[in-house]
């Protein structure tokens, strides 16, 4: 009897969606890194609008914490409101409107609260998770790596925004391949990832 083969987590425009999650200004102060994150959700965005791929975006109660910060580069998107840790209830009618969807592209905050709740919706549909760890943070350093080892054991993939940019482009012959090779010129700007990856960690194992 073959093996059952294992899922390859490919990335595809068509059946692919961006989500941007909560980068809001009361967090500004707050997330460690929040500048670099958001900069590397930026770029993911750039990279989302010239392949035209879909993306969506939440507020988390902008009442009290505030619109989308303008870094962002967001003009344009209509923000959903939300107050449940999870964008999916709020996204629920983008979402059953896809029905080729395959692929969530997931950047923002808090990684333990919104991102993990996110993810483990979208997985419980069916839908593939590419959780972008450099465009992902929370308060505490130790909150963010273990919901990143928490998102990882339940079935979501861990990328980089340049491997997944890389993925998405596909062909160095893309019509948009010299834009994107732009954007990803420099490297993303660290967030202190190294430092939570660094030696033996048994969480990621």
């Amino acid at each position: 009897m073959a093996a059952a083969r294992p899922i390859l987590g490919r990335v595809l425009p068509g059946s692919s969606i961006l989500f941007l999650c909560d980068m809001q200004e009361k967090f500004r102060h707050n997330i460690a890194y929040f500048p670099q994150i958001v900069s590397v959700a930026a770029r993911m965005l750039r990279v989302a609008r010239l392949l035209e791929v879909p993306v969506l975006l939440t507020e988390q109660y902008p009442q009290g914490l505030g619109p989308t910060v303008p870094e962002l580069g967001a003009e344009g998107l209509r923000p959903l409101t939300k107050t449940c840790f999870s964008m999916v209830p709020a996204l629920q009618q983008e979402l059953d409107s896809r029905p080729q969807l395959r692929s969530v592209l997931l950047c923002g905050i808090e990684a333990q609260a919104c991102i993990l709740n996110t993810t483990l919706d979208l997985l419980d549909r069916g839908l593939q998770v590419h959780v972008v760890v450099d465009a992902c943070s929370s308060r505490s350093q130790v909150d963010r790596l273990v919901a990143l080892a928490r998102m990882r054991q339940s079935g979501a993939f861990l990328s980089t925004s340049e491997g997944l940019i890389l993925q998405l482009v596909g062909d160095a012959a893309h019509p948009q391949f010299k834009e994107i090779q732009k954007l990803i010129k420099e490297p993303a700007p660290d967030s202190g990832l190294l430092g939570l990856f660094q030696g033996q960690n048994p969480l990621l194992h």
